[in-house]
């Protein structure tokens, strides 16, 4: 991914530690935002770095999320903003960006931006089809989006819901070892295809490396969901199925502590860094997107912190409306 913008952005940047208005971005006109559009055609992406103007100076951390977007959404859609009635009812069923500033009201000691990262298909599964040289596409966008930022030694979260999962594991298959930058593995009901033979010793090793290292996975019991007369994922296919492998996997190294929530089954390792929440699902409805729209991107951040469960609470009302906006304020570059 060969943006001649880079070389551009980076000469100016001494200037972006004492100025808000980064290089290249807009203002936005909400939540006092700045953002940048970045589309390459060679290969199939479209990306917009959302960031707070304050936060960039020389001693700022940056917490640097990358969001791997659903299949089907848009990232106005993933976004989010106040639905009007005649609008597209995927306007309200994520928020990401509302559950991105409850974040930094609480997170105040960190700069948190966040990359939305969509491809062309609107599915990250149907994009690596569609892309012979996936693994390197993908380790360059991760690379690029990184170096942007790369004058406060930025922490990178992998985070994404859906199909979003598989841009996820397209990253850890693309690196012999996941880097020491990578801080925080988010799971939104996304690990579709987690294999304990192709990331399990990865994650697992990561985990090991520093006691600032997190795992959250958020998932439901899909195995019993029948929709139009037939299950909705095959028996081993789901995310119910695979959260469970990955956290089989991971307790051969890990202990972990159950503790029952009302509908919700949480087991969080001894040492509070891996977290999978588990939605039960006697009646067998569809809880895939409704895990993010209650507080899921929020908590997908704040699991294993002192900011746990504080202001919010997983899977219960949104936290966030105060915080969204009556636009989604996407400019193009």
């Amino acid at each position: 991914m060969k943006f001649l913008f880079l070389s551009y952005f980076l000469f100016l940047f001494p200037i972006a530690s004492r100025a808000q208005l980064l290089p290249g971005f807009q203002e936005t006109g909400i939540f006092h935002e700045q953002q940048l559009v970045l589309e390459d055609s060679t290969s199939k992406t479209r990306i917009l770095i959302n960031a707070p103007f304050s936060g960039f100076q020389e001693h700022n951390q940056v917490m640097l999320v990358l969001y791997a977007l659903p299949n089907g959404n848009s990232i106005e859609q993933t976004k989010g903003k106040k639905t009007n009635p005649g609008d597209d009812w995927h306007f309200d069923i994520q928020h990401i960006a509302a559950q991105t500033r409850f974040i930094r009201s609480v997170l105040s000691e960190k700069t948190v931006v966040v990359a939305y990262l969509e491809n062309t298909y609107k599915s990250w599964p149907l994009w690596k089809r569609e892309t012979p040289d996936y693994l390197r596409k993908t380790n360059e966008m991760v690379k690029y989006i990184s170096q942007l930022f790369e004058n406060w030694s930025p922490e990178i979260v992998l985070n994404g819901h859906s199909g979003g999962g598989r841009f996820l594991f397209n990253y850890l298959e693309s690196v012999d070892e996941i880097p020491e930058i990578v801080t925080r593995i988010s799971f939104l009901d996304s690990d579709y295809g987690y294999e304990d033979s192709t990331h399990g010793s990865k994650l697992n090793n990561w985990l090991h490396s520093g006691t600032n290292k997190f795992l959250t996975v958020l998932a439901y019991n899909d195995s019993v969901v029948v929709y139009n007369g037939k299950p909705l994922v095959s028996p081993t296919g789901g995310t119910w199925y695979r959260t469970k492998l990955m956290k089989s996997y991971l307790s051969q190294s890990f202990n972990f502590i159950e503790v029952n929530q009302d509908s919700l089954l949480w087991y969080k390792s001894a040492n509070n860094t891996i977290s999978f929440v588990l939605k039960t699902n006697p009646e067998g409805k569809i809880y895939h997107t409704v895990q993010v729209e209650r507080n899921g991107f929020i908590h997908s951040i704040l699991a294993g912190t002192a900011y746990e469960e504080k202001g919010y609470r997983y899977f219960g009302e949104r936290a966030y409306s105060e915080f969204m906006s009556d636009s989604v304020g996407v400019q193009k570059r």
